[in-house]
């Protein structure tokens, strides 16, 4: 028989509720209170589900599913919640709670067909259905404590029509794990539309949420309609939230409160059913109490708040993602050795998943053969002590070799940190990168020099002379003189 555990307050709700599930075979244990559930013996009375309410007189929903789950891990519990608690209920289900359900019940053939939906479902067939969906739409979990809580939170929140607000990184994955929720939700079979809000200037950007009639401005030339038009009944993400203007924000924030919204150039009133799924890789926290960004429109977004922690907080993944890219090119049979992944495992990955992926099709691309195996040899950017390892013994080495690796080292990290910013989409200090251009012209002459001096067994005159620079020059470059000083 399954044993159903009722925790609600009002009486008539728990007689109902009692009344309902008895009739359909279930045994029902009814408590009003905290009180009551605390008298409870779980040690001989189990459970597979509980239908607990999160606001009690004497105690709060969230600390008895807390007791509940230390007691029976298995038990699947539901929260009973109002409208105006559901930011309460979306953190009990990061506590563990499987689903929750909005009082008063307006229908009664849905609230049976959830009970009954998550008494049959296993523990095992609900994963692989998470696992199937996040490879299909490329989004991989892996081993990661932190990521595979993420993953169960954004499934069960995925079902639910309340807006999401996902922060992470640039190149964590936000908009993959937005497509995830679009996947795991009844909207799965309508659209799926995303807009970079830092990409668009405001004037288009509106035009190109909300739509616009013929005549509306210069260049439209005929009516057309906005993202919240076309992704009525589906998910519609916007990334870079926290670039749009506050005239933009203004506008959203109506459309989140009302379901309405104009196009450019009219005066008519459309509906949407837009489902909302936002992200920023700044914290929309932060850029509030900076007067960045509208209080009231992240409070709408904030529904449910999900973060994707770094790459380098998940270094145990990195296999695994290597192997996902590689498998993205058909008839490569490139490899990675464990010398060569340990050293990336040891690489900290600014540019996150993003960069691994450019990392992994740099690599195929330049590959002489495909049926290469990359070693550490191969990576003197990412793991000095790696490559010293990796290409000669330390104790056979001589100090010109040493400055030679050295070079190579800073040579391959210069050009990986000036693509990491190239491909960022954030403000980029164009001062900055040109001082690093210059700190490696300076390092250039200088790997250069020592090279030639190796050859010339130390004659600066020589060396001088191989280079053609002057021997003031020479000591320039090797920093022994600074501009203006000494004559030669």
């Amino acid at each position: 028989m399954t044993n159903l555990l009722i925790v609600d307050d009002e009486k008539e709700v728990g007689n109902f509720l009692s009344h309902l599930f008895t009739s359909k075979g279930y045994y029902v244990k009814v408590a009003n209170s905290g009180k009551e559930f605390s008298s409870i013996d779980f040690t001989r009375n189990h459970f597979h589900a509980a239908m607990i309410d999160l606001k009690l007189p004497d105690t709060d929903g969230l600390s008895l599913l807390q007791h509940l789950k230390r007691q029976q891990p298995g038990c699947k519990a539901v929260i009973m919640t109002g409208y105006s608690t559901i930011k309460t209920a979306i953190d009990a289900m990061k506590l563990g709670a499987s689903d929750y359900i909005e009082k008063p019940f307006d229908d009664i053939d849905l609230l049976e067909t959830q009970i009954d939906q998550l008494l049959i479902s296993t523990i095992t067939s609900t994963q692989q259905h998470i696992n199937d969906l996040a490879s299909e739409v490329g989004f991989i979990v892996g081993q990661n404590e932190g990521m595979n809580q993420l993953i169960q939170t954004a499934y069960k929140v995925a079902r639910k029509n309340v807006n999401v607000l996902i922060e992470g990184e640039t190149g964590t994955g936000k908009e993959v794990l937005s497509r995830f929720i679009h996947q795991a939700s009844q909207r799965s079979h309508e659209s799926f539309i995303g807009v970079n809000c830092g990409a668009i200037s405001e004037s288009l950007l509106e035009s190109e949420l909300f739509g616009h009639e013929k005549g509306a401005f210069t260049g439209a030339t005929q009516q057309r309609k906005g993202l919240f038009e076309i992704a009525s009944k589906g998910t519609l993400f916007l990334d870079e939230i926290a670039e749009a203007s506050h005239a933009i924000q203004v506008k959203l924030l109506r459309v989140l409160e009302t379901r309405e919204f104009m196009r450019v150039g009219s005066e008519s009133i459309l509906r949407t059913n837009t489902r909302l799924v936002a992200a920023s890789n700044e914290n929309l926290h932060e850029a509030v109490q900076q007067k960045k960004f509208r209080e009231d429109l992240f409070y709408r977004l904030n529904v449910v708040h999900l973060k994707i922690p770094p790459l380098r907080n998940r270094k145990e993944d990195i296999p695994l993602l290597i192997y996902h890219f590689l498998q993205r090119h058909a008839n490569i049979g490139v490899t990675f050795s464990d010398d060569a992944m340990e050293v990336l495992q040891n690489y900290d990955w600014p540019g996150n998943v993003r960069e691994l992926s450019n990392f992994v099709t740099r690599v195929i691309t330049l590959s002489d053969s495909n049926d290469a195996t990359i070693t550490a040899d191969h990576l003197p950017l990412f793991n000095h002590a790696a490559v010293m390892s990796a290409t000669i013994e330390p104790t056979k080495q001589t100090a010109a070799k040493k400055q030679e690796s050295h070079f190579e080292i800073y040579l391959q990290r210069w050009v990986n940190d000036i693509l990491v910013l190239f491909e960022q989409e954030n403000e980029i200090d164009l001062e900055k990168v040109l001082a690093q251009v210059k700190e490696l012209e300076s390092q250039v002459g200088k790997a250069f020099i020592l090279r030639t001096l190796k050859d010339t067994l130390g004659n600066r005159k020589e060396t001088a002379k191989r280079l053609q620079i002057t021997m003031r020059k020479l000591r320039y470059l090797l920093n022994e003189k600074k501009e203006g000083g000494s004559k030669a």
